[in-house]
């Protein structure tokens, strides 16, 4: 017998959500831990840095606001209202939203050096020599080139 797939976001997906919202809101250096096998506390942390409070607060709420309808309950959150360092705890993710100075004080990335980063860009699709036009293999001059027509 085969058990049915979930359907339920896993952790690592709504993590990846989260960083692609952070980079929606124009956070940078954005990262993703896999601490898996590391913790107990958490599967992945996310890291992100903003330019401000202002900036931070807004990436905060849109994670808060998109978690929420997705369901899942946010555990705590500490930092808005200092504006240096947000963190969102959901249990089986942390989003650790940084100023610039806090980031380098607290280096996460150091701190848990031994966890796998996550790939979360999507992915572009390169252009291959096979998928570009076929010619027909007559030389055009430049004017006709340059007009779009044949000679």
């Amino acid at each position: 017998m085969r058990l049915a797939r979930s359907t339920k976001p896993t952790a690592r997906a709504k993590a990846v959500a989260c960083a692609r919202i952070a980079d929606d809101k124009k956070a940078e250096a954005i990262t993703i831990l896999d601490l898996r096998g590391l913790t107990y506390i958490t599967d992945y942390f996310v890291i992100a840095t903003g330019q401000n409070p202002r900036q931070l607060g807004a990436i905060a709420e849109e994670i808060r606001s998109a978690m929420k309808k997705a369901g899942d309950r946010l555990i705590a959150e500490d930092g808005a209202e200092f504006g240096h360092w947000i963190v969102m705890d959901y249990g089986d993710f942390v989003i650790h939203l940084f100023d610039l100075e806090y980031r380098k004080i607290y280096d996460l990335e150091l701190l848990w050096g031994d966890a796998k980063r996550v790939k979360w860009q999507k992915r572009v699709r390169t252009a291959k020599v096979e998928d570009a036009p076929k010619s027909d293999g007559r030389r055009r001059g430049a004017k006709a080139a340059k007009n779009g027509d044949a000679e």
